[in-house]
């Protein structure tokens, strides 16, 4: 599927949510604010924070609230990226906490007494505090894809918030009101099928992060009577999935992915199954990055999976080490010092390339296709297995968790590292991010608590023999 094709509906879906606020805010109750220009020049940005006012001020009923919060909307969504902006400072630096008001209402905290009097100055205090943008931002979730709108919102803050020191409250603001908004009490578990409407089949294709669905053939592969799609969904986002999990019923565990997703394989029998494999999971949208439920998702899988197929007795994932080989190309840049065994740099140092050592295995890496060449593929599979499960393992973040993001999910979710798989991804993707070593978490309903609560307060792993015959090289 090219960029095109799976970007139509993103245009489709914008079109759509400006023509029903326009409808609304076309009202007799809307503001008579008149356009603003798309890069939002400086004479149009007063007319914008006057528009932002009047969404505050609550004059009227519901009917003008919503006008007048849908003509705001649809400013924003008409504005080009330099006037959204600008849009993003204005609310931000204008609507932010009044910091007099605040030292005033500290200074009746402090001189009230006991019972009611300082009741009531905390509550003078908490409201001040509340900064008039967040106000502003709750009126858009009583608006017709108000939630969604404010989800990309924050996608668009994102963006741009660490270059734009002004944007991180507003940033920290929004993703609080969406936190609260979507518990995970409040979200919705479905299976997608093939019988799913063809917008959300089109939004499985677009938003597909680990594995491009490369056809309509190949999306209907992956949702056969074999495969499941399982996603949360929001209420008030019922055709836009947040996460979802791609899982391949099978016999024995996976360890190639092109085999795994192979659309012209026959479709199995899924009672027989003994094993279900996770091979993607997505989060589809960026405005809730940070906002985490994705454990629970894996979580709640397995334990549907496990009624609903009572032979499937192992629950594993095929995924990828996405940091890998920029580390692995940083530390061989830096010179690190005893990176590679005297073992594997004597099965290297057989080869035609460049350089020695560490910089041998580099160049052997930048020649195309070297994963094809027997003798090639031989001499460096020794060192990269080895490297790679030191990467998983014992790299590690600031905070003593995980370096790879994806192993950090996996372990912070209780999993265990079970196998790493060579050459499991010969896709360009797959070799350029991990070389194409692929990994099998394991998920042992028996000790998932216990290995998260291990991660969770000490950053230790659990590793399967495998893995720790691997590390000692």
């Amino acid at each position: 599927m090219n960029e095109r094709s799976t970007s139509s509906f993103l245009d489709r879906t914008l079109k759509n949510l400006r023509a029903t606020w326009r409808e609304i805010a076309g009202s007799p109750s809307a503001p008579a604010d008149g356009e603003l220009r798309p890069d939002l020049p400086d004479e149009d940005a007063d007319k914008l924070r006057a528009q932002m006012r009047e969404c505050l001020e609550a004059r009227g009923g519901e009917v003008s609230a919503r006008a007048r919060a849908a003509a705001l909307g649809r400013a924003y969504l008409e504005l080009n990226d330099t006037g959204r902006n600008r849009f993003l400072h204005i609310l931000a630096k204008d609507f932010a906490t009044d910091g007099a008001a605040v030292d005033a209402a500290v200074e009746k905290l402090r001189e009230a007494g006991d019972g009611d009097g300082r009741a009531a100055a905390e509550r003078a205090l908490s409201a001040v505090l509340e900064a008039p943008r967040i106000r502003l931002l709750t009126q858009f979730n009583a608006l017709p894809e108000g939630i969604k709108f404010l989800v990309d919102m924050r996608a668009d803050l994102l963006a741009v918030a660490e270059k734009d020191g002004a944007l991180p409250g507003l940033e920290e603001d929004l993703k609080g009101l969406l936190a609260s908004w979507f518990d995970i009490g409040f979200l919705e578990l479905r299976h997608i099928t093939w019988d799913a409407p063809a917008t959300l089949l089109e939004k499985l294709i677009a938003y597909e992060a680990v594995h491009a669905i490369r056809s309509w053939d190949d999306l209907k592969h992956r949702l056969d009577s074999d495969r499941s799609c399982v996603a949360y969904f929001h209420p008030r986002m019922p055709d836009e999935p947040l996460i979802f999990l791609g899982v391949a019923l099978v016999n024995g565990m996976a360890d190639n992915i092109q085999t795994l997703l192979d659309e012209t394989a026959p479709v199995q029998d899924p009672k027989a199954a003994d094993t279900a494999i996770f091979y993607s999971i997505s989060s589809a949208q960026k405005g809730l990055a940070g906002i985490s439920f994705g454990n629970f998702l894996i979580k709640r899988v397995v334990d549907i999976l496990a009624g609903e197929f009572k032979g499937l007795k192992t629950f594993a994932t095929l995924s990828p080490a996405p940091g890998f080989r920029a580390w692995l190309d940083a530390a061989i840049e830096d010179g690190a010092d005893e990176l590679l065994t005297a073992t594997e740099i004597r099965a290297l140092e057989r080869l035609a390339v460049d350089g020695n050592g560490a910089q041998k295995l580099a160049a052997l890496l930048a020649v195309p296709g070297w994963h094809e060449d027997a003798v090639m593929a031989k001499a460096a599979r020794g060192a990269l297995m080895r490297l790679c499960a030191h990467y998983l393992v014992k790299e590690k973040r600031g905070d003593g968790r995980a370096l790879d993001p994806v192993a950090h999910f996996h372990f912070s979710n209780g999993a265990r590292i079970e196998r790493l798989n060579w050459l499991a991804d010969s896709s360009a993707k797959g070799l350029e991010q991990s070389a194409g070593i692929m990994i099998n978490y394991l998920y042992d309903l028996n000790k998932i608590e216990d290995s998260h609560e291990v991660y969770s307060e000490a950053g230790e792993v659990t590793l399967a023999p495998a893995v720790k015959s691997l590390l000692k090289g």
